[in-house]
């Protein structure tokens, strides 16, 4: 299911032959700097990049006997370039290869995943502009408040998804960084320069320390941002499921021609991909656990967290690039019932005033005790005896020695509660 809407560039990256390119093309940039540098003959870099290959299995084989895959992978690669392939990792260390590709892969992974977030902005934010007038009941621990509109729904994930995709950049500038200084990060063997020219020549931001790994301080905080991500794609896809409800059906999924929703009860319409989005989340976030547990490793490195990592970045990065295309095509595709809305909204049977009341009588000189005690009580007597709060409010001998009956009218008066939506959406950049 995931890859339906997953891109494949996205699982491309976190190939098994992908990563091997990736390990390839930083030992190429540190022979580069070698050479730049005079440590090595200059016409090397060009002979190992001509003979550099490396096979997968041949990798496996050798890793099946040495029980290390960087070694695995520089031996096949030193059988096939010949004695030149002695300068190829020269005075490095596996976590050299290991740390500074992975943050290429992650930013690879980035760029895809904030084109996912421009996509469900530019959704959100149209849907937000079809729907800016589309009045519908405000719920307050489920029940019915005051009257909201269904576009400032959308502004307000909108301008969530905003706060997302700028936290999700400050996280992605925070793991592209590269460390090419050695088995404890002192640059014994390999000098600072050689890692600020591989840095430079990948794209990448030259850790300004590191021990023998770059701190996963960096990378429990990318995680947790997706972690993040999924916890607002949970709110929206569970703010879809609540409004889909039999009781409720203001919005409704797609539901394609031939599908069906339950095994025993042909009638049934279930919002079964915004439940799917709400339970992926729960996986991000045991990831961004995962990787909060990586961030203390024993003195200058263990490989505690490495394991983990081959897992959690790469399910993560895959999963919310399916999270964020399904919820952008949920969105896209909703069916808005607005006669349902309004219906709903007068269901309430004129309740959603009861503030512009309370207000209107202490503007009349009562204390707000007062003024509530009277309105409850008329919320009452709508509650128990099926009137609307109009007829209630204007028969109501107390609250009519206040207000006259032209003020009361007044009350109840859609169009109060929206003359601000225009500027709300004007805050929010819509």
């Amino acid at each position: 299911m995931i890859d339906r809407y997953t891109r494949p560039e996205m699982g491309r990256i976190w190939t098994e032959q992908h990563k091997f390119e990736t390990w390839l093309a930083v030992e190429f940039a540190a022979l580069d700097a070698f050479a730049y540098y005079k440590f090595i003959p200059k016409q090397v870099p060009a002979k190992v990049r001509k003979k550099a290959r490396f096979s997968i299995p041949r990798i496996k084989e050798i890793e099946d006997k040495v029980q290390h895959d960087v070694i695995a992978f520089l031996t096949n690669v030193a059988e096939n370039v010949g004695r030149d392939g002695r300068y190829v990792h020269f005075g490095m260390t596996s976590s050299d290869i290991l740390d500074t590709s992975l943050a290429l892969q992650m930013n690879e992974a980035s760029q895809i995943l904030r084109q996912d977030m421009d996509e469900l902005l530019t959704t959100l934010r149209k849907k937000a502009q079809l729907y800016k007038n589309a009045l519908m009941a405000g719920r307050s621990h489920g029940v019915h408040a005051e009257p909201v509109t269904f576009g400032l729904k959308m502004a307000l994930f909108y301008a969530e998804f905003k706060r997302n995709l700028e936290r999700f950049k400050r996280a992605s500038e925070n793991v592209a960084f590269g460390k090419v200084s050695g088995a404890v990060g002192t640059f014994a063997h390999v000098p600072p320069k050689i890692e600020t020219f591989v840095c430079k020549k990948l794209g990448l931001k030259p850790a300004p320390i590191s021990t023998q790994v770059i701190q996963r301080d960096r990378h429990a905080e990318y995680l947790t941002v997706l972690a993040i991500i999924g916890g607002s794609l949970e709110k929206l896809a569970t703010e879809f499921r609540h409004l889909q409800k039999t009781e409720t059906l203001e919005v409704e999924e797609e539901f394609g021609a031939g599908q069906k929703g339950s095994s025993a009860m042909p009638h049934k319409r279930n919002p079964i991909t915004s439940e799917r989005v709400a339970g992926l989340a729960r996986v991000l976030r045991g990831n961004a656990l995962a990787a909060l547990e990586n961030i203390s490793l024993w003195h200058e490195r263990d490989i505690t967290h490495s394991s983990v990592e081959r897992i959690i970045i790469p399910d993560s990065t895959i999963l919310l690039d399916y999270m964020l295309a399904t919820m952008t095509k949920v969105v896209m595709r909703i069916q808005v019932k607005q006669d349902r809305m309004l219906r709903n909204l007068d269901e309430s049977r004129g309740m959603v005033f009861s503030q512009g009341l309370l207000l209107q009588l202490i503007e009349k000189g009562c204390t707000r005790e007062e003024a509530y005690g009277y309105v409850q009580s008329c919320a009452k007597k709508v509650w128990d005896e099926g009137k609307t709060l109009r007829e209630v409010v204007l028969q109501d001998q107390v609250i009519n020695q206040f207000l006259t009956q032209k003020e009361i009218e007044s009350t109840f008066n859609y169009s109060y509660h929206t003359k601000h939506v225009g500027e709300i959406f004007r805050r929010v950049g819509i």
